[in-house]
């Protein structure tokens, strides 16, 4: 019987996938095959009201690999997105930062570092200074019947505005994205957000604890476990934390440090100067290409000299 199939004690079966479903069958785009773009998120961060008249959407963009963080500011066109702005955690140690790269705090300090530049770059950094002193509240102003998300409105410019774009990251709350978010807004960009995924808010009680926050932005969390392995296992411990004792980075110091990079970056977001290598000596020189001319002459010196050769034996 077409389209059925017999199954051991059962009746027929219809087969819902047969020769007519495989024909229409259309893959998915190749990224999202690989499950590194959700292009139903994508549009909606990218497409824009065609009465904006080419104002594109930005996103602040947060990827983390196994070693770093990413922070970017882009736009989309139709021939690929635009980087407004870039930041990685790689870029921290000249602000003071030798280790611990991708946990939260490096996560804040590395959005943090994207904002003040991107703002440096607009000529905006000295009217949108954003929140200088970290507490873990969320700021916002309502001007002209609108919110935004920094202290102050100024009348003549208007903050840049921006919307997060985490790509196939899980949104849990307490997520390494969130912190990249909180230092971007405290450095002076407009990203909507709320307190339901930072670290302190609880799901049950809807309540929101700012301190809780504001030790993780610090490293906190980090001290507290460099303080539990030194006690209970030290040997997993200078392990573990091998590059903080190299530094000599201590758990009492790690605020302390912390808002030394954060005062710093403030002081200097821009990048690192290229390096220009001037110095680089070529040894080896591609030989020029031979003229039509200079390749008949030696393949008939080729030919000449294996008729000589012949020659010779002959006699």
């Amino acid at each position: 019987m077409a389209g059925k199939g017999r199954q051991p004690g059962s009746g027929f079966v219809k087969v819902q996938k047969n020769r007519a479903y495989f024909s229409r069958f259309q893959v998915k785009f190749r990224r999202r095959r690989e499950g590194k773009t959700d292009y139903r998120q994508r549009k909606r961060l990218c497409a824009q009201d065609k009465n904006k008249y080419q104002a594109p959407k930005y996103r602040l963009v947060v990827r983390f690999t196994n070693t770093k963080v990413i922070c970017q500011v882009a736009y989309a066109l139709i021939d690929g997105d635009r980087i407004l702005s870039q930041a990685t955690s790689s870029e921290l140690p000249r602000y003071g930062l030798q280790v611990g790269l991708k946990n939260y705090a490096a996560a804040y300090c590395t959005g943090l570092l994207c904002a003040r530049r991107l703002l440096q770059k607009l000529g905006l950094d000295d009217v949108y200074e954003g929140n200088t002193e970290v507490d873990g509240q969320i700021v916002s102003t309502e001007y002209d019947k609108k919110k935004y998300f920094v202290d102050e409105v100024d009348e003549d410019k208007r903050p840049f505005r921006c919307f997060l774009d985490v790509g196939c990251k899980a949104t849990t709350t307490g997520c390494r994205i969130f912190g990249a978010l909180k230092g971007a807004a405290d450095g002076g960009l407009d990203i909507p957000h709320s307190s339901k995924r930072f670290p302190g808010y609880d799901r049950e009680a809807k309540e929101y604890d700012a301190d809780m926050h504001k030790e993780r932005i610090f490293g906190g969390h980090v001290g507290e476990y460099m303080e539990y392995l030194d006690e209970e296992d030290n040997q997993k411990y200078k392990e573990h934390f091998r590059l903080y004792i190299e530094n000599e980075v201590e758990a009492d110091g790690l605020e302390e440090m912390y808002e030394g990079v954060h005062e710093k970056i403030r002081e200097d977001p821009s990048p690192a100067p290229k390096k220009e290598f001037t110095d680089i000596k070529k040894e080896f020189k591609r030989k020029a290409k031979l003229t039509l001319d200079e390749r008949k002459a030696r393949v008939q010196a080729k030919k000449d000299a294996k008729i000589a050769e012949l020659e010779a034996d002959d006699e």
